[in-house]
């Protein structure tokens, strides 16, 4: 990475980390990546840069671990995350079961903090709204 990926990354990352805390405690990583949790669901944040004026902040929520492998639990989980407009489902068959996260990623240089916020604030939503939705399907 160069110097400029570097601060271009680091700038990014801090505008994001303002953007949360109006709602969040966040926790900035040694790697500076930000974590917090929104409700009972982890999130964390990274940014890197694709290409020269192309930086993205990468949001991941982890919306639910260890629920019973059922596939048509996962296919229902993929139906809800159908229904909203920001991330990507991704569904992981483990020992214990499965786990299920929510991701999104999106150009974010020369956000303003108030659009940044409602961005990344629709997709933790999102992450809640699934996770309750999926642990109300498990009970």
């Amino acid at each position: 990475m160069t110097d400029d990926e570097a601060q271009t990354t680091a700038r990014l990352l801090t505008a994001a980390r303002e953007a949360l805390e109006m709602f969040h405690e966040v926790h900035v990583d040694d790697d500076g990546a930000l974590s917090f949790r929104h409700g009972d669901v982890p999130c964390a944040v990274q940014a890197m840069q694709i290409a020269e004026g192309l930086t993205l902040l990468s949001l991941t929520c982890v919306v639910a671990w260890d629920l019973p492998d059922d596939p048509a639990l996962a296919v229902s989980a993929a139906e809800r995350a159908g229904q909203g407009l920001f991330g990507t489902l991704g569904v992981v068959h483990t020992e214990r079961g499965m786990d299920v996260t929510l991701r999104y990623a999106f150009p974010a240089d020369n956000l303003e903090p108030a659009p940044l916020s409602t961005i990344l604030m629709l997709v933790v939503s999102t992450a809640s709204q699934l996770r309750a939705d999926l642990l109300a399907s498990v009970e």
